[in-house]
């Protein structure tokens, strides 16, 4: 017998053994006292599914593919969020009047039982940042910022109005993703995952994309699954590197070793499932599967290199290295494959003006020159490949920023920035059934409070949901007694940009 085939009969022995063991653990658990029971007895409670149409969690299959209770006219989201808020100011809401009271103190009345995440004293008015100017057929007003996408706002509905009561980043990141500012609650990428599935059994139903360094502030519960089962939480890959961490198999295993581990863990699972009936051994089974799967299947799709020259000339990409341009081309990939919602976070948008990369006349700028052309190209590449009108393209952040400066104890920051503004801030939608050309919602001169259109976050929640085909009201999960929907207690659909 060769070195490899011993080497290979140690580790399916070691697999064999690690089934007697947890046999043995499974009998200690079930023949131990009461307790464990009553504690089994209410995961098992909590787990039970329920929505408008049917009982959604196949228990052979979590991730085939569903139909939604109507027919929508979105298959897939790609939404892209700019963690640390970009400011309005300087790129989607113009403002002429505001430019007249630069560097004039702050009113009173903007200020009085008013709660700022760092703003003391009174500040300074702060003018426009940028110059603006009305593009396309429907005149929408955009900054020197986004000269690319001004190209094709006539596909885009922004959305002015759009508020939110929390005014710091993790809560209000948590609210705009989950439906609430606290831990626990199941991101909107999972929701979609869990209703509708994935259209591809070899990929994830939702993968996250990250860019700029760093994770957005409230770190990977943005695409947590809570307490849906978690194979329907969110998958993060990379543009750089190995595409998925340990996707690789160890040194010394080849696939025929990791298929027969595989099949011997699934092998316990499935007697645990039999005998518990808890809906996490299925999410567990359907998790070494789809890894499994994912070892062929991912570095293929996540491979930009591939694509022709004018596609990294449109995207502006560089194929090896980790940016957000990539990450765009990849979402672009991803729902050409079937994969139902790619969420893309972006950070390095908070600009605060403690230094010239968080400017809005420095930072901001360098930012928009990353974000402009790879946004624009995706709206392209998906409208000439046909891929537009069944995707919802969604653009925004956790929050806005002031139309005064900002400053710290009292004393003006070093550099021009604007400090966290929840009352009112800028959105936009793209395909998916949205009508394009569109602008809903109006603030006031200075863009401080709003005057019509007020947008929340749970109306945006709503409004993806339903050009997916869900009514949000009706499309809950049952946990802990209680059917938890991802708009909570409130949401509208905002029926003046749907086509």
């Amino acid at each position: 017998m060769t070195q490899k085939e011993l080497h290979n009969q140690r580790l399916v022995k070691e697999a064999q053994k690690a089934v007697m063991q947890q046999h043995t653990r499974r009998h200690f658990i079930k023949e131990s006292a009461m307790g464990f029971g009553a504690l089994a007895l209410g995961s098992l409670l909590g787990g039970c599914n329920t929505s408008s149409s049917a009982n959604l969690f196949d228990a052979t299959n979590p991730l085939a593919p569903k139909a939604p209770p109507f027919l929508g006219k979105a298959k897939s989201v790609i939404y892209l969020h700019m963690a640390g808020a970009p400011s309005q100011l300087e790129m989607f809401s113009y403002k002429p009047e505001l430019a007249k009271l630069d560097g004039l103190d702050c009113p009173p009345s903007l200020l009085n039982g008013k709660k700022f995440a760092f703003i003391r004293g009174v500040p300074k008015m702060l003018g426009p940042q940028a110059s603006f100017k009305q593009y396309g057929e429907s005149g929408i007003w955009l900054s020197e910022n986004l000269p690319h996408l001004s190209t094709v706002i006539d596909d885009v509905a922004v959305l002015q109005a759009v508020t939110t009561d929390q005014f710091n980043h993790a809560p209000a990141q948590l609210l705009m993703h989950t439906g609430t500012p606290r831990l626990g609650r199941p991101s909107m990428g999972s929701w979609v995952t869990y209703g509708l599935g994935s259209e591809n059994k070899n990929l994830p139903g939702f993968v996250v994309l990250t860019s700029g360094g760093n994770n957005p502030d409230a770190g990977k519960s943005v695409w947590g699954s809570g307490f849906l089962p978690s194979v329907y939480q969110g998958v993060q890959c990379r543009s750089e590197g190995d595409p998925v961490l340990f996707i690789k198999d160890p040194a010394g295993m080849d696939r025929d070793i990791r298929k027969a581990s595989i099949d011997a863990i699934n092998k316990v699972n499935e007697e645990s499932y039999t005998e518990y009936q808890d809906p996490e051994t299925l999410s567990r089974i359907s998790q070494y599967e789809l890894a499994y799967k994912m070892q062929i299947s991912v570095p293929g799709v996540m491979d930009i290199s591939t694509e022709p020259d004018y596609i990294h000339e449109m995207y502006g990409t560089r194929p090896g290295e980790s940016c957000f341009a990539n990450n765009v081309l990849l979402a672009r990939k991803l729902v050409e494959k079937g994969v139902r919602f790619v969420q893309l976070f972006d950070w390095g948008w908070d600009t605060h003006g403690d230094s010239a990369g968080n400017a809005v006349d420095i930072g901001l700028k360098n930012k928009c020159r990353k974000i402009d052309r790879p946004i624009t190209a995706l709206l392209q590449d998906l409208k000439q490949r046909g891929l537009l009108d069944e995707t919802l393209v969604v653009w925004g952040s956790e929050f806005g920023r002031t139309p005064m400066q900002e400053n710290r104890e009292g004393k003006t920051m070093p550099f021009k920035g604007r400090d966290h503004h929840g009352e009112a801030f800028s959105m936009w939608m793209a395909g998916g059934g949205i009508k394009g050309g569109t602008t809903y919602g109006e603030t006031d001169e200075i863009g401080y409070n709003i005057v019509n259109g007020k947008v929340e976050t749970f109306d945006i929640q709503a409004t993806i949901l339903n050009q997916l085909g869900f009514d949000h009201e009706k499309f809950t999960y049952e946990s802990q007694g209680r059917n938890f929907r991802l708009t909570d207690l409130s949401g509208k659909v905002i029926h003046d940009i749907i086509a």
